[in-house]
């Protein structure tokens, strides 16, 4: 027996509840789940830019999948477009591609073929595209820049999509630039996520076993207060080192997890 299901059976659990995998209706929903939510499903109803910034691990691209999820595909057409860092042409390459154009060679090119398939989604087929940009921050300049000619954000007309920003807190600097005026002008709402607070460390332990079958208490108080002064409001982070206190107390046959097996998870964690 492998060690994940040694670890599983140990606990009584039916699945790992960690999972990056894990389906969209089982994710934790914390209080900058449902205002990013909130926030996700107004900028649906009227177009536009929306921006959400917040340290890694946060729930951005979380919150994104579950709204994602919930998109009438007949009525909204995703491109989702995860950025590390990237040039301008492989942006637009990527963004054409998305729309299922065939990519031209030309940036321009590239720019009027995707303007003409926005504008035709909306006005022709009753269809509204959403892009959501992850790791957002990674966006150059020029690309920013173009983004409201790109998207048809024009002033005195219409919104004919919605485009998503999500990244850390340093796009907010970035587009605090005067260059990007006309860039911020057509963002119609925003969010700052705040991380975990200590309160939702405990319900996200307590959401996390029950979704996989186990009632009975996992973790000592004093084991989540650990944790939380651990984690620095990140569930990414939190994740991790639930999984793996548990696997360590899996391994030296401990009834209930407590505070000396989440600093072991601290300190493997951290030499990872």
């Amino acid at each position: 027996m492998g060690v994940m299901q040694m670890y599983k059976a140990y606990w009584g659990m039916e699945f790992n509840p960690f999972d990056k995998e894990i389906s969209e209706k089982k994710f934790y929903k914390n209080q900058d789940f449902t205002e990013m939510t909130k926030r996700l499903e107004y900028l649906k109803n009227v177009r536009g830019i929306g921006l959400f910034t917040g340290l890694p691990g946060t729930g951005k691209t979380a919150c994104c999948r579950a709204f994602v999820s919930g998109l009438n595909p007949s009525l909204y057409k995703v491109v989702y477009l995860p950025l590390t860092t990237i040039s301008a042409s492989e942006f637009y390459r990527d963004l054409a591609k998305g729309l299922g154009l065939e990519p031209c060679y030309r940036k321009i090119d590239n720019f009027r073929s995707i303007q003409e398939r926005i504008r035709g989604l909306y006005c022709k087929q009753k269809t509204t595209l959403v892009v959501l940009i992850d790791e957002a921050q990674y966006l150059g300049r020029a690309i920013l820049a173009d983004l409201k000619l790109l998207m048809n954000f024009e002033m005195d007309s219409r919104n004919y999509a919605v485009l998503v920003l999500a990244g850390q807190p340093t796009l907010n600097n970035t587009l605090s630039m005067q260059v990007h005026e006309a860039l911020r002008q057509r963002i119609v709402i925003s969010y700052q996520m705040q991380g975990l607070t200590a309160q939702e460390v405990g319900d996200y332990a307590k959401d996390r076993m029950r979704i996989c079958g186990v009632s009975r208490e996992v973790f000592e108080p004093a084991a989540l207060e650990a944790a939380s002064g651990c984690c620095g409001g990140s569930i990414r982070r939190l994740a991790m080192l639930l999984h793996r206190a548990l696997i360590i107390g899996c391994e030296q046959k401990r009834d209930i997890i407590g505070t000396e097996t989440v600093m072991d998870a601290v300190n493997e964690i951290d030499l990872v």
